[in-house]
């Protein structure tokens, strides 16, 4: 189920876990469209990851490494658990009988089974990505 942006409302989720996109423009969101705890998942940290395997040029490796090092100081990251890769499996079924291809969204479908397994609701500025996932995910659009 897509909510609606918590701004709209005085209550924001106790927990919440973050898609890699809503961790990356954290500074420009506005407080109340986030939880009050904010996770993240494992899979965030290798997209993250994998931003700094492909920089181009050392300053940009720099400022990657650099603010990869802040997120995983500052977050204890959720893991891809067994219950989250039956999930996952469960998620890519709903995609396929969609009409559409998981394999171009997996990393997206892994954190969503993520937030799944653990009962969380998603944060996200893609929630198309997760169109016909609402039977299994809680999707906060921010």
């Amino acid at each position: 189920m897509t909510e609606p942006s918590y701004s709209e409302s005085n209550e924001r989720h106790p927990v919440g876990l973050l898609d890699t996109c809503v961790l990356i423009d954290i500074t420009t969101i506005a407080d109340a469209q986030l939880p009050v705890q904010a996770r993240i998942s494992t899979i965030t940290l290798a997209e993250l990851g994998l931003g700094i395997a492909l920089a181009d040029n050392p300053q940009t490796l720099a400022l990657r490494t650099e603010r990869l090092l802040e997120i995983e100081h500052s977050f204890d990251a959720l893991p891809f658990s067994a219950t989250a890769a039956r999930r996952f499996t469960s998620m890519a079924k709903l995609v396929v009988a969609s009409g559409r291809s998981p394999k171009p969204r997996k990393m997206d479908l892994m954190i969503a089974a993520i937030a799944s397994a653990n009962d969380l609701p998603l944060f996200t500025r893609n929630a198309d990505d997760f169109k016909g996932l609402d039977r299994l995910l809680t999707l906060v659009a921010v």
